[in-house]
This record gives structure tokens, sequence and C-alpha cells, in this order.
């Protein structure tokens, strides 16, 4: 009987620390980000599921890039955080495609009520690709108005940016040299950094401190997207100069999939990011 006991009392108290064990190792294997954009057509057909897997995926944190008519994927901003919450996801950063001077404002004002931190321009808004002085000065003050709000403004590169105009200036190093980095800092995305032939690590060294968020996706060997660990870019490399950079976030992202479905990729790119040691 006194053996009984002690089995039986040994089982009560192994029990629930297995099951602690298993949610701490469950809960170590939810890294990074990943940049909503990749699965947006399944965002359109079902949001809550598509969130779903995302988590289940091995996420923790996103970026939208669905805002409308002041609703992320057509909930109010309140409703899409507390969807976010449900499924154990944290909203982190938002691409705001469409904001003007005159509609800043309650963009931001919506972009906080939904919890994100990062208020990031996707593209020269209102038409100021080409016209890199109006464009560090639009977006200085939107920086100046997201600062005032409590979040921070962030731009985010295409391959354009590196290409020299006619009067020999390159409009990413010129927003970089002319923007006060208390308003203004930059996503850096590394496949078009990539795709432009230039080196992100030579641009930490020349801008260190600036690039407070990434998205990483790969290239093929065709030059196309690829998930991450399955193309040419050197990840490792690159993650090695993670604080010289400034980097406190970074999105997974894959513009297309081809041959496999957004869903299929993000979870080979989870894996490709554990093996390369993004934490």
């Amino acid at each position: 009987m006194k053996k009984l006991l002690t089995s039986t009392a040994l089982k009560k108290l192994i029990l629930p620390l297995l099951i602690i064990g298993m949610f701490t190792a469950n809960a170590q294997q939810k890294v990074g980000g990943l940049a909503l954009y990749t699965v947006r057509d399944n965002m359109g057909a079902d949001a809550k599921a598509t969130l779903k897997a995302v988590a289940d995926a091995g996420y923790k944190n996103i970026e939208a890039a669905g805002y409308r008519d002041g609703k992320f994927y057509n909930m109010a901003p309140e409703e899409f955080s507390k969807l976010l919450k449900e499924v154990g996801l944290k909203p982190i950063s938002t691409h705001q495609g469409g904001v003007t001077l005159e509609n800043a404002d309650t963009m931001i004002a919506d972009v906080k009520a939904a919890g994100f931190k990062y208020f990031v321009i996707p593209v020269p808004p209102m038409g100021l690709r080409g016209d890199y002085k109006q464009l560090a000065t639009v977006l200085s003050t939107l920086g100046e108005k997201c600062h005032k709000a409590g979040l921070k403004l962030l731009y985010h590169n295409h391959a354009f940016e590196f290409e020299k105009g006619d009067d020999g200036v390159v409009t990413y190093d010129y927003l970089l040299e002319n923007t006060n980095p208390k308003y203004v800092n930059f996503q850096m995305d590394l496949y078009w950094v990539t795709k432009a032939d230039k080196d992100p690590v030579a641009y930490f060294n020349k801008y260190p401190g600036r690039f407070i968020m990434w998205h990483v996706k790969d290239m093929d060997d065709q030059g196309r997207f690829a998930p991450v660990g399955n193309g040419q870019i050197n990840f490792s490399e690159i993650l090695a100069q993670k604080k010289l950079s400034g980097m406190k976030y970074y999105m997974v992202e894959q513009d297309k999939t081809f041959d496999m479905t957004p869903l299929e990729a993000i979870k080979i790119s989870h894996k490709g990011i554990m093996k390369i040691g993004f934490k």
C-alpha cells in the first residue's frame, strides 16, 4: 500500500511537470514573424482560419497588408486585434500603402487601435516615385506624426530605390542621409536589395542602426522568390550583423509561391529560419 501511494504521488507530481514541459517546448518553437502579404488570398477567403494556420506553422508575430476604409481585412481595428490575440499572434507592423498627408491622422489612429508598433510605408506614397526630395520630406512629416502617436515609421524598399537617377542620386541613400532616425527608419527587404545587386551588410556598415526590421525572403537560381533556406541568399552572413543593422524584428515574406501554396511555403520558410538561426 505504501509503495502504491508513493507511485500515485509521483505520478501526480510528474504529470503536471510533463505538461508544463510540453507547453514550454511548444512556446520555444514560436519564433519569427510573417508578412501576411504572403497569404493575402487566404486572408481574403478566411482570415481566422489563415491566422490560425500561421500560428500553427510556428510564427508568433505578424505584419498586416490588408488595410482599407478603416478596417484590417474587413475587420475594425479592435476586432482584428482581438482575433490575433485569440489565435496567439502579435501585431507588430502594418503596410499602409494608401497613406496621404490628408488621411494620415485617421490611419495612424487605426494602426494604433489595432495594437501595431510600426507604421510601414511599402512604396513611395502619393505618386512620389522618382521625387526623392519630396519623398524624404513626406516621410519626415509622417514620421513625426507617428512619433507623437507612439508609433514608429519605417520605409520598405524594392529594387528601384537603388538605381541612380539622371542626376546620379540613389534614392535609398538620399532617404537614409536626409531623414532623422528619431522619426524615420527602414524595413530592409533583403531579397530586393540582393536583386538590385547591393550588399545589405555594406549598408549596415554605412548606416548602422537604421534597419529596424527586415523582410526575409529567398531568391532561387532564376532570380525568383523562394522559401527561406531554399535559395541563394546568405542569410547567416547577414544575420551575424543583426546588432549592427539595428534589427529588432523580421518578417518572412514570399510575394509569389509558384508551384506550392502559400500555406505550404510559409511552413518551409519557418523551418528555414530555425535552421539558419533566426530567433
